[in-house]
C-alpha cells in the first residue's frame, strides 16, 4: 500500500535518491569539519524538495507524509544531521496549519511555497530561560535558547519562549533578518555535528503579534496537538535512515576489503558462516523496524486527512502506533550502528573510514527522547488502555 501510494505521484524519492549520492562522497569530510550546513541547505532547496508536504493549492508539492518520509530515510542514510535538518523543516512547514490560525496556516504554506523557505526550529520547551513580554500590541524576547538545530541557516525561524502568568510556552515565527538574535556557535557534540544546533541569545528581539502562532481552529481538537505525534515518527524515519545506511556501508566493506578470520576455513569473508550469521540478524531486524514504521506512517497520513474531524481516540491510537515504532527503530538502529564492526574487522575502525558517524549520529539524537517512556506508555495502554498524554510539543 506504501509504495503504491508513493508510485503515483512525483519521484521524489528518486530525487532524495540523487542528493544521497551526492552527499555520500562527502560525509565524512563534514562530520569532521561540523560547522553550518550551508550547502546541504542549498541543495535541498535546488532539489525541489522543500515545500513537499505544502498542498497544492498553496502552490506546494501536495507529497503525502508516507512520500515525505520516505525522503526523510533516503537523505538520513547519507548523513544524519541533513535527515534531521530535512524533517524538522517538514514539520514545521505545516506548524500554521496544526498549531496557527486560518490566516497563519495560509501564510506560512504559501510563503514557503513561493519563495522556497526553509525552516528551522529551537522550541525545546524544557529550556525556559527565554522570556517573551508584551509591549504594546506586539511583544519582546529576552534570554537564551539552547538547540537551535539549522537555525543560522534558516529562513524562517521558529522558538517557544515563556510568558509570565502563563501556564504554555508560546511559539512564533520570526525571519532570518529579525535583528537581536545571536547565534553562540557553541555546538561541539560527539554526532549531529552538521544540525548546528547552537545555543542562542537574544537581545530585546522584536516579535510582532501575527508572529504568534495559534490559536488553532477549533483550538480544543484533536488535531491541533497532532504535530507532536508526526514530529515523533518523522525521527524514527532519521533513525532507520542512519541503521540503512550503517548497514549498506558495511556490506560494501565486508564484500570488498573484509578479510575472512584466520580460523574460519573459507577463503572470503562473504562465506564465513558467523558474517553471515550476524549480516542475517541486522537484516531482519532492520526490515521489520522498516516495516513497522511504514505501515504507521499510513495510519499518520489516514489521520491527518481527517483533519479537525480526527477524535482523541483516533489520535490516541495512532500515537501508540508511533510510539511503537519509535522504540523499536530505536532498538534496532542502535543495534545494527554498533554491530557493524563484529562484521567488519579491526581495519574498519579507520577514521578515514568514519563508519562511527552513524552510531554517533544516532546516539546523540535518541538520549532527547529515551525510549523507556515510550514503552511506559505503551505498557500503560496495553494493561491499562489509557493513551499517552499528547501536547503540542509533544
Amino acid at each position: 500500500m506504501v509504495q503504491l501510494l508513493v508510485k503515483e505521484s512525483k519521484d521524489w524519492i528518486g530525487i532524495a535518491s540523487s542528493l544521497l549520492q551526492e552527499l555520500s562522497s562527502t560525509a565524512v569530510e563534514r562530520d569532521l569539519k561540523a560547522g553550518i550546513p550551508d550547502l546541504e541547505i542549498q541543495r535541498l532547496r535546488e532539489s525541489g524538495l522543500l515545500p513537499l508536504v505544502v498542498p497544492k493549492a498553496y502552490g506546494g508539492a501536495d507529497g503525502t507524509w508516507i512520500e515525505a518520509l520516505k525522503v526523510v530515510q533516503e537523505l538520513s542514510q547519507a548523513d544524519g544531521s541533513i535527515g534531521q535538518l530535512y524533517g524538522n523543516h517538514l514539520n514545521l512547514t505545516a506548524l500554521g496549519h496544526v498549531s496557527g490560525t486560518p490566516e497563519q496556516k495560509e501564510r506560512y504554506y504559501r510563503e514557503t511555497a513561493q519563495n522556497n523557505l526553509f525552516w528551522a526550529n529551537a522550541i525545546n520547551t524544557r529550556d525556559t530561560r527565554l522570556k517573551i513580554s508584551p509591549e504594546g500590541e506586539d511583544f519582546r524576547v529576552n534570554g537564551v535558547k539552547s538547540f537551535g538545530t539549522g537555525i543560522a541557516s534558516a529562513d524562517l525561524r521558529v522558538f517557544s519562549a515563556v510568558q509570565d502568568g502563563v501556564e504554555f510556552p508560546l511559539l512564533f515565527v520570526i525571519p532570518k533578518d529579525r535583528s537581536g538574535v545571536v547565534s553562540n556557535q557553541d555546538w561541539d557534540n560527539i554526532g549531529q555535528r552538521r544540525t548546528d544546533s547552537n545555543t542562542f541569545t537574544f537581545h530585546n528581539v522584536l516579535v510582532k503579534k501575527d508572529e504568534i502562532l495559534g490559536y488553532p481552529h477549533p483550538p480544543d481538537s484533536a488535531f491541533s496537538t497532532f504535530l507532536g505525534i508526526i514530529a515523533q515518527l518523522t525521527k524514527t524515519y532519521v533513525y532507520l535512515g542512519i541503521a540503512q545506511g550503517a548497514f549498506t556501508a558495511a556490506k560494501q566493506y565486508t564484500t570488498t576489503i573484509t578479510k575472512p578470520w584466520i580460523t574460519s576455513g573459507v577463503d572470503s569473508a562473504t562465506k564465513d558462516p558467523y558474517i553471515q550469521h550476524h549480516y542475517g540478524e541486522l537484516w531482519t531486524e532492520l526490515q521489520a523496524a522498516i516495516l513497522l514504521a511504514d505501515q504507521t506512517a499510513v495510519k499518520v497520513q489516514q489521520a491527518w486527512e481527517k483533519d479537525v474531524k480526527l477524535t482523541t481516540e483516533e489520535r490516541g491510537e495512532v500515537a501508540i502506533a508511533v510510539f511503537s515504532a519509535k522504540a523499536f527503530a530505536t532498538k534496532a538502529g542502535l543495534n545494527i550502528t554498533n554491530r557493524i564492526f563484529e562484521v567488519m574487522g579491526t581495519r574498519s575502525t579507520g577514521t578515514k573510514y568514519g563508519f562511527d558517524r552513524y552510531w554517533r549520529d544516532l546516539r546523540t539524537f535518541t538520549l532527547h527522547d529515551p525510549i523507556d517512556y515510550k514503552f511506559k506508555d505503551i505498557g500503560n495502554w496495553v494493561l491499562n488502555q489509557e493513551f499517552p498524554l499528547i501536547t503540542q510539543y509533544s
